[in-house]
């Protein structure tokens, strides 16, 4: 138990009635987990607005209500908080309630469009490898140092990301490594978190169902980096035309890394296969089994990560060269046919274009290169052409299908992807609208030394139609009818 008055601490409050001395046993936004002696914190969400449900989170036990609004009847047992906004005072109570965890680890934040998982997952695994307990928060899992919780959102929310951090610092976890998101940052869920470093990745087409303009999306992403403190670092991509805005107003210590431009950390790819890459990182050469020019930019802020982070470079390198890619990024198997199939998280325009532009980059072009590749239902509809245009344009056969439908019609998703079509790729595209047929079509189609690529989903193992989960692993289907025609 705690004081409401330490929860509150740093919280700006506009106004209070009743006590702040009265001990709460827990704090919740969600009024169905409230029990006597919480707190109940109602935030106006892009769905539901919590102040709906404060008489409910009173009946079930609230002994303090925060809120942007006070109801116009209030209960003389229970403490109202008036505060200007109720997602901000929600992240620093859930920081005090879990006594500021974030402060006895060194944490890392990875933002941009593309990379996030990879990099954030990468240093996970490298400084493991170095002999630290470590933690992680990502898209594909949350991990206190060798336990492995399953992940719901990209970025979560405020109040279970300082959970888990309490749990990293009660298993003596040094540093966490963790991706964080445009909704995210908007949603103010990592307000109050000290960070001691973050990295920028690249920006491009993503989220315009949630931020009204793709300025509004730059804006909040460079938010993270405003809120940086001055004892942290900020590394950003300076390759990317968004790289240098991130660090205009961050009073953290800058840092630049690139491929192309002059930078801090500079990267040279030598060799670019499919088992792997050759890359000079300043003045050393490594070699990595990760493969693609984007993986080039990836291992490159891993590298210049660790580097401020305190790791020596000769034990680094060694390190790098030995991590493995991540779960439905770039993973791949040559059956015994000799067809590649490789499954990738490749959901936008930029991401997909990255993906066939490095498959195109190794291949000989005396084989096939089969795209299957579909689009969410309920997000960003002005990808979708796009997607649909780079697809189509760099594949020599392109099968359009279902991601996750989710309320969406599937055979309207389709339609809108076709219409980015220029009228001479459109011979080498079908649409099959059941994904599972459209992963088999592709390994029919296959011969010999071809390659498949199936985007969109990467490593989740579930395809939601209509609010329904159901089973469905790209990869395990993929290896499945791959070893079904070797028979």
């Amino acid at each position: 138990m705690i004081t409401l008055k330490d929860i509150l601490y740093k919280v700006t409050l506009d106004a209070v009635i009743g006590s702040t001395n009265v001990m709460v046993r827990n704090i919740h936004f969600n009024s169905r987990s409230v029990a006597i002696n919480d707190v109940f914190v109602a935030v106006k969400g892009t769905v539901v607005d919590g102040h709906n449900y404060i008489d409910a989170a009173i009946s079930q036990g609230a002994i303090a209500v925060v809120c942007e609004v006070i109801p116009a009847i209030t209960k003389k047992e229970v403490t109202y908080i008036k505060v200007d906004d109720s997602s901000r005072a929600l992240a620093v109570m859930a920081s005090n309630f879990y006594g500021n965890p974030s402060e006895n680890l060194k944490l890392v934040g990875v933002t941009g469009t593309n990379g996030k998982t990879t990099i954030a997952s990468l240093l996970y695994q490298l400084f493991k490898k170095a002999g630290f307990k470590v933690g992680l928060l990502s898209t594909v899992k949350i991990m206190v140092d060798n336990k492995e919780f399953s992940a719901t959102h990209t970025t979560p929310d405020s109040l279970t990301i300082n959970a888990y951090l309490k749990q990293m610092n009660d298993e003596g976890v040094e540093f966490c490594f963790m991706e964080v998101s445009s909704h995210g940052i908007d949603q103010n869920r990592t307000l109050g978190l000290k960070f001691e470093g973050g990295i920028f990745t690249n920006l491009s087409h993503d989220h315009l169902d949630y931020h009204n303009s793709f300025a509004e999306y730059r804006d909040v992403k460079k938010r993270f980096f405003d809120e940086l403190p001055s004892t942290a670092f900020a590394l950003t991509n300076i390759d990317d035309k968004n790289g240098s805005i991130m660090l205009q107003n961050t009073k953290a210590k800058q840092y630049s890394y690139a491929l192309k431009s002059y930078a801090d950390y500079k990267a040279q790819i030598l060799e670019n296969q499919f088992n792997g890459l050759l890359l000079k990182l300043n003045d050393s050469e490594v070699w990595v089994r990760l493969i693609g020019t984007f993986n080039a930019y990836n291992i490159l802020a891993i590298f210049a990560c660790a580097e401020l982070l305190g790791l020596e470079k000769d034990e680094l390198l060694r390190f790098i060269s030995e991590l493995e890619s991540v779960s439905g990024r770039f993973q791949f198997l040559i059956s015994d046919e000799k067809i590649t199939a490789i499954v990738d998280y490749a959901h936008t325009p930029d991401a997909l274009q990255n993906v066939l532009e490095t498959i195109n980059d190794i291949r000989t072009k005396n084989e096939e290169l089969i795209t299957v590749v579909g689009c969410g239902g309920d997000r960003d509809k002005t990808k979708r052409p796009k997607m649909g245009h780079i697809a189509s344009a760099l594949s020599t056969k392109v099968i359009f299908t279902s991601d996750n439908p989710r309320t969406e019609v599937p055979e309207t998703i389709i339609d809108d992807i076709e219409k980015g079509v220029e009228a001479q790729n459109f011979k080498k595209t079908m649409s099959i609208v059941d994904r599972k047929q459209a992963i088999k079509t592709a390994c029919q189609l296959a011969n010999p030394n071809d390659i498949i690529l199936i985007a969109g989903k990467g490593h989740e193992t579930y395809q939601e139609v209509n609010g329904v989960r159901t089973d469905f692993d790209d990869f395990k289907i993929v290896k499945d009818f791959l070893k079904q025609l070797q028979k």
